[in-house]
């Protein structure tokens, strides 16, 4: 019981009135060979706890049920624990005030720390999401994301979302031309990011808050490196660039407008009709021959949505099309 907080000997004392229910305790120190002041302390905190309890005026003990006793201890844990959780997170000042020091070590003068190799930046990335309280804007100039990418970012992109950061972020258009690239952004919008599309550029932007923010040493190889700025003045030039490269961009829906398409998402007519079918037949037979194919093809198209899906199954591929809108 010691995961509840109950101490091997408490639980020794509470296992005793189990065994012999309606005892008095007068010389439960006798039996259980401890000392009377921790016999007394031991029943104090199994009173407080509610696992004993009095029995009539005869000074006689009584035991909770074990299965009442085991739940409202779950429930006292339960509280502690979230109890416990509340701190942690409320403990963004800690974390602010130790990079302030390491900020100060590397370029106390400037306010700029460098970060060494991609694990550095993806640890410092997932420090500065992970606490972010207001607002995320990035501009990122990719033409596709990996699967592993998409694996890694998804969980931290929508938790920010559920705890009410705003997402704003500037991307190229043409990777609107990959299929899981584009379900994901879609994906992203369906949960409130505001995602707008450029022809061309070559910044590298992240703001968190305001506050911090992250751009690379080399744009073109950001193995090399990136500077994060915690200077006010230079947080508020990087910010001002974003600023002018989302006022020239377009959102989704005005890009899907110029492509005379209302969601396309990526995907072929056919791809789409296989989506459609995946969700609509139950057997790969009646699937193929509704789309004219052999059942083999039919199912290496299967297999290529699952995969730009991200899914392992295909109740969860069709739930993923679902939310991300293509179906």
């Amino acid at each position: 019981m010691s995961v509840f907080g109950v101490s091997a000997v408490e639980e020794d004392i509470y296992r005793h009135f189990l065994r012999n229910p309606d005892t008095p305790a007068d010389d439960i120190h006798l039996r259980l060979h401890m000392e009377p002041d921790m016999a007394q302390h031991c029943l104090g905190r199994l009173y407080d706890l509610g696992l004993l309890h009095p029995t009539g005026t005869n000074e006689l003990i009584s035991p909770t049920d074990p299965e009442v006793a085991l739940a409202r201890l779950v429930d006292v844990r339960l509280h502690e624990l979230h109890q416990e959780f509340q701190r942690v997170t409320r403990s963004r000042h800690v974390v602010d005030g130790l990079r302030a020091e390491l900020g100060a070590r590397s370029s106390s003068a400037q306010g700029i720390e460098q970060l060494e190799g991609l694990a550095e930046i993806r640890d410092r990335i997932d420090d500065l999401a992970f606490f972010a309280r207001d607002e995320i804007l990035s501009v990122e100039p990719y033409t596709r994301l990996s699967p592993e990418n998409i694996e890694r970012s998804r969980p931290l992109d929508l938790r920010c979302l559920r705890r009410g950061v705003r997402i704003r972020s500037v991307v190229l258009r043409k990777v609107l031309e990959d299929g899981m690239s584009s379900g994901y952004l879609r994906e992203l919008v369906s949960h409130g990011a505001m995602i707008r599309f450029v022809e061309a550029t070559t910044e590298r932007i992240l703001v968190y808050d305001r506050t911090a923010a992250l751009v690379p040493l080399d744009p073109q190889n950001t193995s090399r490196g990136a500077l994060l700025a915690h200077k006010s003045g230079i947080v508020a030039n990087i910010i001002a660039l974003f600023e002018r490269i989302w006022d020239e961009a377009e959102d989704l829906a005005q890009v899907d407008a110029a492509e005379g398409a209302e969601v396309t998402c990526g995907l072929s007519q056919t791809e789409q009709r296989v989506l459609a079918l995946m969700c609509s037949v139950g057997k790969d037979e009646a699937g193929a021959r509704e789309l004219g194919v052999s059942v083999r093809t039919y199912r290496r198209y299967v297999a290529d949505l699952m995969e730009k899906l991200g899914a392992a199954s295909r109740p969860q591929a069709a739930l993923l099309a679902r939310e991300r809108g293509w179906i």
